[in-house]
């Protein structure tokens, strides 16, 4: 009967056994994380790069929102400015229709009024 420690070719079975256990629970790891290194003892340079990357990402992230934020007032502010030179347009129809003869100014006045209220309110 043969022993194990002088059995080549046991050893080498058992030698290669192991490996493939060890490629097979990093292998595992990468699944369950779904990152290649998932922690600093599988390559710390790599491993480095890629926290840096995913803060960046975070951060790029957070600019990519406030930037969204300042379009949208960016608009909400043109809107109100078109608003505006629309009612301007309306007070000096009213206001060119005044200098005709027989008109009811102060009808045109309360309506240049409410017009006015109207910018107050989108201002």
């Amino acid at each position: 009967m043969s022993s194990l420690l002088t059995n080549n070719s046991a050893m080498t079975a058992l030698t290669t056994l192991k490996s493939i256990a060890g490629q097979l629970d990093q292998t595992s790891s990468r699944i369950s994380t779904g990152l290649k290194v998932s922690n600093a003892a599988d390559n710390a340079a790599y491993w480095s790069i890629a926290t840096t990357i995913r803060a960046d990402n975070g951060s790029l992230g957070a600019v990519k929102d406030a930037l969204g934020l300042g379009a949208a007032s960016v608009d909400t502010a043109f809107n109100g400015m078109n608003n505006t030179i629309e009612d301007m347009k309306s007070i000096q129809a009213k206001l060119t229709a005044a200098m005709s003869p027989n008109v009811d100014r102060g009808k045109i006045q309360t309506e240049i009024n409410a017009i006015l209220s109207k910018m107050k309110s989108t201002a």
